[in-house]
């Protein structure tokens, strides 16, 4: 009799079966997308089918992060991944690991080989960057005027800075032409400088679609520019070769108008606010003016000119009046010293000793005789009386005993 199985048993059997097979964990699956659904979660799931069959399809978030491109319904891919069953519904489905539109292998190796090229080269280098001009007076626009990008980049210029002016240079966004025309159009602005500030890019599409920004000439057309310029092309998960080379990259095309102009409504709410600021400066100085010119007004050389000058005469005449009494007091006490040495010299002057009845003997030579031994009999002398002279002769000379002068 035959082993009895759950529903489980059987399913788990049937996916380790699948999971030990090596053709089935790691497979590669052409096929056309069908029933395409993204949930908020983040899970894709879709089928693969051909003209014959279908296979049920999961990619989970994860490994979603690393799509190049946005899946849609009717797009041809290869889809790499492995086979296994989900026991709880009981079907066998692919577990996508990474995905590429098919026949596009070609492609994305000569975009990383450019790349790879380019950035040898420096053509990305940081330092090569230049600023994005904070309020552009023109802005160029390098798209197709037939698409929606170019519609979605004039609404949002004009609804958020309706001041700058906005030139449209018409090109090519794909095909074998398109090149050379997205190239031309960026060495014309330059040459004549008809801008400030360049978007250059096309709404989403297949990298097919978008290759004309991966060509080498619109790479060195953007590195060479001297207007800076925001590489605006296809969705988010779009990468170009021009979004390495530009000064800026936007998601989008509407992102690079967002990007290129600031904000009308928050200019003017700035403005508002630098407005009040500046209000409420002015007053604060007018306010310290006024007290400063009060202060001034109060005070007495203003109110009073002539009472200013008056108060300084009155201190000038004191000062003067403290000058002439200490020049007083100092002449009183000099003439008071002078007359005190008068008096002593007078005291001592030998005139007034012969006032009082001495006299004074003088030598022919004029030196005053102080002792007897400086004469001799027959020398001429001469004798002061205080009112006058006698000329005479020594006849005899006698000298003083000591018991006179005892």
């Amino acid at each position: 009799m035959a082993e009895i199985l759950s529903v489980t048993q059987v399913n788990e059997y049937i996916q380790g079966k699948m999971n030990a097979d090596p053709l089935l964990s790691q497979v590669a699956v052409r096929g056309e997308i069908s029933n395409y659904k993204c949930y908020p979660s983040g899970h894709h799931y879709f089928t693969l089918k051909d003209q014959e069959s279908a296979l049920k399809c999961v990619m989970f978030k994860g490994n979603a992060y690393s799509l190049r491109f946005r899946p849609e319904s009717g797009m041809k891919v290869i889809a790499l991944g492995r086979i296994s069953v989900y026991p709880r519904d009981g079907q066998y489905q692919l577990y996508v690991s990474s995905m590429a539109v098919d026949g596009i292998g070609d492609l994305y190796a000569a975009f990383e080989e450019l790349k790879k090229k380019l950035a040898g080269k420096g053509l990305f280098a940081p330092e090569h960057k230049k600023p994005i001009p904070k309020y552009p007076g023109t802005i160029g626009v390098v798209t197709s005027s037939a698409g929606a990008a170019v519609h979605d980049i004039l609404r949002i210029l004009r609804k958020r800075y309706p001041l700058c002016a906005v030139r449209l240079l018409p090109v090519r966004v794909q095909g074998a032409e398109a090149p050379e025309e997205i190239a031309g159009a960026i060495r014309y602005v330059n040459q004549y400088r008809l801008a400030d500030l360049l978007i250059v890019g096309r709404g989403g599409g297949s990298i097919e679609d978008l290759w004309a920004f991966n060509d080498e000439r619109v790479a060195y057309a953007i590195y060479e520019s001297e207007i800076p310029i925001i590489s605006a092309v296809g969705h988010e998960p779009d990468v170009t070769i021009a979004d390495y080379v530009a000064d800026l990259r936007a998601a989008t095309p509407s992102n690079g108008a967002e990007l290129a102009v600031p904000d009308r409504e928050s200019l003017m709410q700035n403005l508002d606010a630098l407005n009040a600021a500046m209000g409420t400066a002015l007053n604060r100085q007018l306010k310290l003016c006024t007290q400063r010119l009060d202060a001034l007004a109060a005070s007495p050389a203003l109110r009073s000119p002539t009472g200013y000058l008056d108060q300084k005469q009155k201190d000038l005449t004191l000062l003067q009046n403290r000058l002439s009494a200490s020049q007083e007091r100092l002449l009183a006490r000099t003439n008071q010293r002078f007359v005190g040495c008068v008096a002593k010299l007078d005291a001592m002057s030998p005139l007034k000793v012969l006032s009082r009845g001495y006299a004074m003997a003088q030598g022919e030579d004029g030196r005053v005789l102080r002792s007897v031994s400086q004469t001799e009999p027959g020398q001429k002398i001469t004798v002061r009386f205080s009112d006058g002279s006698v000329f005479a002769t020594v006849t005899s000379i006698k000298e003083a005993s000591h018991e006179q002068e005892e």
